[in-house]
């Protein structure tokens, strides 16, 4: 196959790479940021992409971030690959950070802050175990035969997935218009320069090519 690895990754080593890349995030952080400001496509169309990308960094759909930044991407008309690559700011540095905020401003917002104190990472992530095993054994009863629970998938929920959206729609484009207006004009200034850049080129390109014919015209 064409776009096959030649080094097939273990599993161990793929999940490795996902929270630590090979070269780490530094270096990670430093290639996104080159290839948002070489996109072929005017700066503010980048900017609207990162903005979708950032935006939807704050939502509780892991796993379809990509899809949905390309989505509302294409909605603002924005750039779908700056929107794909904006994404990286939720990752596994900051996807505590990004998933507090989202769901304390959630639980805020609804009036849940005092119903069990503030949710300690442990809770939280002890909710997202119990979900996953009411979700597989959900899965399991239908070849089993056993009967469905739904208890913890409820609480789940109720104390995780539904404040953590609403914080999310209302963090997220906050986060996404701050990124939005520092991108802009670091980008178009990127652009300008490298316009400037290309044209001396071209213009040292003519001189030479234009200082070899005259020598060659004055040599016949």
């Amino acid at each position: 196959m064409v776009f096959k690895r030649r080094d097939r990754r273990s599993l161990w080593r793929t999940v490795r790479e996902f929270v630590w890349p090979r070269g780490g995030w530094r270096r990670a952080f430093h290639y996104v940021r080159h290839r948002l400001h070489r996109l072929p496509d005017a700066p503010h169309r980048i900017a609207r992409g990162v903005f979708a990308g950032v935006m939807v960094s704050f939502s509780p759909f892991f796993g379809l971030h990509f899809l949905l930044a390309a989505l509302i991407a294409l909605i603002i008309r924005g750039n779908v690959v700056a929107a794909l690559l904006a994404t990286f700011v939720g990752n596994p540095l900051t996807f505590v950070g990004i998933a507090t905020l989202s769901l304390e401003t959630g639980r805020l917002v609804l009036g849940r802050m005092g119903e069990d104190g503030a949710l300690n990472h442990r809770s939280l992530g002890g909710k997202f175990v119990d979900a996953w095993g009411d979700l597989k054994g959900n899965f399991l009863s239908m070849f089993t035969g056993s009967g469905a629970e739904w208890d913890k998938l409820h609480v789940f929920f109720h104390d995780i997935f539904f404040p953590y959206m609403i914080g999310g729609l209302i963090v997220g484009p906050i986060a996404g218009l701050v990124f939005y207006y520092l991108s802009l004009p670091i980008i178009t200034a990127y652009q300008h320069r490298r316009k400037g850049r290309i044209k001396e080129k071209l213009m040292a390109l003519k001189k030479n090519t234009a200082g070899k014919a005259e020598a060659g015209e004055k040599r016949d």
